[in-house]
């Protein structure tokens, strides 16, 4: 087996700059992510953004330029191995750590968990059955499909927000159906979106069903608008929030909180196993930005280093 240093799971910003900052510190790194739509894609949740505006040095750069920039930086060492390849198991082998993936297995005398989040579901009847048949999760990957059309974003977050303009770039009509009493935006996002002809916000609203047979047709709402409690529509996407990808580091007996989140040591990224370090939005952290992950990646890369050092 394929002995490392440091084996980071997760190829987000914050994989990426910890696998960087690790090569510089001159520890043989393997960066693991996965590729085709699965939990940790190469580059992470970012490259599903059209538009990221709050990360210094660049005043506008899309999610997919700002983690391939990361990737390449972290590629330029030579102490450095990025593979798309998802990992299945983590366990102890001794004092050390054996990541077994889809492929191979490797040892590693660290392991950083920088394996992000995925979407959470909607869970109403239909939303199951009509995904990828109207239901959808990502605005930037599928908007192009609703050319024309009437969508809406279920949720009231700043994702929620910018998924509802980048829809509008391509449909027609766009919802964007909260549940609580105000959109909690970004005040640039908030105002883009009150500005923009073809977005309507629905607030104290609940979707309680996704109508449809052989596609979506139309959702049934807790409180009629207008007057009506079914709104015909040709998609919907859901952004109500992510779920911390933790299943492989709680086997290990390493702590998470109500939310599933990896606690930290918020100074170093320490967890409660000697060896074993988080990142990013699987951390328990409540700011979660490309930015915040990119720092708690160095920061682990850092303390495993140390750690490292000071075992060996």
């Amino acid at each position: 087996m394929e002995e490392k240093d440091i084996i980071i799971l997760g190829a987000g910003c914050a994989g990426l700059s910890a696998a960087m900052y690790g090569a510089r510190l001159g520890l043989k790194t393997l960066c693991l992510g996965a590729s085709n739509g699965s939990e940790m894609p190469i580059g992470g949740v970012i490259t599903t953004t059209n538009s990221v505006e709050n990360y210094p040095g660049f005043i506008n750069i899309t999610g997919n330029e700002l983690a391939e920039a990361i990737r390449k930086h972290a590629e330029s060492y030579n102490l450095v191995s990025i593979k798309e390849e998802r990992a299945l198991e983590v366990s102890r082998v001794g004092d050390k750590f054996r990541v077994k993936t889809e492929n191979e297995e490797y040892i590693g005398k660290a392991v950083l968990f920088a394996t992000g989040t995925r979407w959470r579901k909607l869970n109403v009847p239909g939303s199951k059955e009509l995904e990828n048949k109207g239901v959808a999760y990502c605005a930037l990957c599928d908007s192009p499909l609703f050319k024309g059309k009437t969508v809406s974003v279920i949720g009231g977050s700043d994702s929620a927000v910018k998924d509802a303009l980048v829809l509008a770039e391509h449909a027609n009509k766009v919802y964007i159906i909260y549940r609580g009493d105000e959109i909690r935006a970004e005040p640039i996002n908030l105002e883009r979106a009150k500005s923009n002809s073809k977005i309507e916000i629905i607030t104290n609203t609940n979707v309680i069903e996704i109508i449809g047979k052989e596609k979506l047709e139309a959702v049934k709402i807790d409180k009629a608008y207008q007057g009506k409690d079914i709104i015909k529509l040709d998609g919907v996407f859901v952004a109500i929030g992510h779920e911390a990808i933790s299943e492989l580091a709680i086997p290990l007996g390493v702590l998470v909180n109500d939310k599933k989140e990896i606690i930290i040591d918020h100074k170093t990224s320490e967890t409660n196993i000697q060896g074993i370090f988080a990142a990013g939005d699987v951390a328990d952290k409540p700011f979660k930005q490309a930015i915040t992950g990119v720092a708690e990646g160095c920061t682990a890369a850092y303390s495993a280093y140390e750690y490292i050092s000071k075992k060996y």
